[in-house]
Parts: structure tokens; sequence; C-alpha cells
């Protein structure tokens, strides 16, 4: 069976996190770059990654690499690619672009230049004067440039993989829900541990972590574009689904709590969860974060509170911070993973971080701060 080479792309701080995911998925040949990741696979490896990546934003099929510093090279080369084997007659294939530190960094130019390139090159080998129909399924083509260097790629994903598809209400600074996974991945959680997001706003977090306690592929309940090719059979995805349904384990009890001091988040929170399928697996209570009490061991908290600028309340923020700090100093088997873009924040929480991570949400600079618990019988 054909192997292509493949790319997953992720947010800046997590390229190890999805490096990891790749390698418990069995694929040996990872390559971590920047803000990619790079494997290899077959179809059912596309439908795999898919299916089960986190903390990935998409899958994409590596067509082509090389140089270009003419919009004459650029076209020769894009010319040069065997499309037919990816897109029938009619395809329909946006073309986005973009360009880093490179010659051409037009990038509508870069963009209009590719999709000649390809509608040349379609209309010779299926025989068309006239323009391609694009009625078809969707192909979405990528031409990115980083230092002449040109790298096209085919998007297999569609929409985001952090649209899960159980989000249907929000909050006003949601974090997506790959983010949200790859918080909970790296508070080194495990089932048996209880858990609790004590800002939890629409339940992202809690969500997340009961599909990985429950393991759960985070794509299960979506659909992506590669599906609806023609080349991919339907029965490679109908076979990934069921083996991703049958590795599902929803009986394992699990010990996650998510409070908020805002009841319509609460409310929000349990819709989601309910929306997700994980309603009785998560427990959702209105209460402040200063409130919180528990006589629970060998905990794991994850918060993602809010960060002051985000929210334009920094001093309220910093009062929050001082709160959890001296609510969650004492408990000592307990670890504690926060995400802030406040660079400040362990002045106001009262202690120095074991450790800290820098990450991005979005385009926002934020450190996860992390404080480990010392682990007790």
């Amino acid at each position: 069976m054909e192997r292509y080479q493949l790319i997953t792309t992720c947010a800046a701080g997590i390229e190890a996190l999805t490096g990891n995911e790749l390698r418990h998925l069995g694929y040996n040949d990872v390559r971590v770059e920047n803000g990619r990741v790079r494997f290899s696979g077959t179809i059912q490896d596309i439908i795999r990654a898919n299916l089960w990546l986190r903390t990935a934003d998409r899958v994409r099929i590596v067509i082509a690499e090389f140089s270009a510093r003419t919009f004459g090279e650029l076209f020769d080369h894009v010319n040069a690619v065997e499309w037919e084997r990816y897109l029938p007659v009619d395809a329909a294939f946006p073309v986005t672009g973009k360009s880093q530190k490179s010659v051409l960094h037009n990038v509508p130019s870069i963009q209009a230049i590719t999709k000649k390139a390809i509608v040349n090159r379609l209309q010779v080998v299926f025989h068309r004067r006239t323009r391609l129909p694009e009625t078809g399924a969707q192909y979405p083509v990528q031409v990115a440039l980083n230092k002449d260097q040109v790298l096209l790629t085919l998007d297999t994903t569609g929409a985001s993989l952090f649209k899960r598809g159980y989000r249907i209400n929000k909050g006003a600074a949601p974090l997506k829900e790959n983010m949200a996974a790859a918080l909970v991945l790296l508070a080194h959680w495990y089932p048996e541990m209880p858990f609790v997001d004590p800002v939890c706003g629409s339940g992202t977090i809690p969500i997340e972590a009961a599909m990985i306690g429950h393991n759960i592929a985070p794509g299960f309940n979506r659909d992506f574009t590669c599906e609806q090719w023609e080349w991919l059979p339907q029965q490679v995805s109908a076979n990934e689904r069921a083996a991703a349904d049958a590795a599902a384990d929803y009986d394992r009890e699990l010990d996650i709590t998510g409070y908020d001091i805002d009841g319509r988040m609460v409310a929000i929170a349990r819709q989601n969860a309910q929306e997700a399928g994980l309603f009785h697996s998560i427990t959702f209570k209105q209460m402040a974060a200063k409130d919180f009490k528990t006589d629970k061991k060998n905990g794991v908290i994850v918060a993602n509170p809010p960060y002051g600028e985000r929210l334009g309340d920094r001093q309220a923020a910093r009062k929050l911070y001082a709160q959890m700090g001296a609510v969650y100093r004492p408990l000592a088997s307990w670890s504690k993973y926060i995400l802030t873009g406040d660079m400040e924040f362990e002045r106001f929480y009262g202690q120095p971080a074991t450790k800290r991570r820098k990450l991005y949400n979005g385009r926002l600079r934020t450190d996860l701060f992390r404080f480990w618990g010392k682990k007790g019988k």
C-alpha cells in the first residue's frame, strides 16, 4: 500500500507533545520541527492520525518540496507535480499560501501562480480545454514558503482538529480543545487520580481529561475532508472508526470535577459534557476558587484562569491568583498546573513554580506554571 509523507501542524510549544502522541500511536519515523511534526503513513494512518491526535491542528500530505526564487520557477515546479494522482477532474482545490523570509513574498500572487500551474497540469492531463468544474469534493492545497523553500501540501482534515464537535456553547475567552488536551497531558494525570479544574468556564479542560481517561478518540464525533475523496475507500474510514470505538473504555470510573464562580458557565459546561457523551463522567459545581477544600490525596489541578489582559481586569485576576495560592499551597500531595499570560503570576500566587513552560494560547504568549506535589501513600 502506498505510503505518504505527512505533516501534522500544532501550536508553538507543544510540538514535542504531538510527536509523543504519534510515537504512542506506533509511528517510528517522527521528526519534530517548529510548529509541526513529520511522519509517514498509509491511507489508514491518515484517518488514524486525524481520529486520535489530541494536540494537533491538522494532518497534511506532503505533495512536493523545492526551492523557488521567481514566479517562473514556482510555476514550473508546481506544474511538474503529478496532481492527477490526488485531484480528480471535478476536484475543488482552493489554494492558500504563506511566505516568510523569501524573495517571493506577495501571498496573493503566490497563490494565484500555484493555482494556475495546477489548473494547467490538470487541463493537459484530462484533455480539458475549458475551465475545470471544481464541483466535487474539497482538496485544500497550501503553498508555504520559508527562506525560498516551497512546501506544497494537501490538507486531509478540513476544519481544525480542535473542533471536536461537542462545544455547543462557550464563554468569553475559551481555550481551544487541543490546547486543553495539551495541558492535561503536560500534567501527567492518570485516570485513577482526582482531577480538578477550579475555573472551568465552558468545561473544555475537564471534558478533554475525561476523553483521555476513557481513551476516547478526540476526532470520533466529527468528519474529515479526506473522507470525501474518491481515492480514499469509505471502508478504510469505517474500519478505523470501529477500531477507535472498540478501544474506548466507557466504564472506567473517573474522579473529575470542574468548578466555576459563574453559574451560567457551569450550565454551559454541563451542556457541552452532555454533547460529548461525558455528562456522567464529570461533576460540575458552582463555586469560587477560594472556597475549594478537599481531603483527597495525590490529585491534579489544571487551571486556565483569567489573565487580566485578556478580560480587561488585571487587578481582579491577581487577586484570584493570591486566593489560589492560599488554597492550593497546603495541598502538598497535589500537583498544580496553571496557565496564564501574566508573567508575574508567581509573585501573587506566593510560591515559585517547580518549572515553567512557554506556550502560546492562540497568538498570546503564556506560561504554564507547574507546582509538583509530593506524592504520599
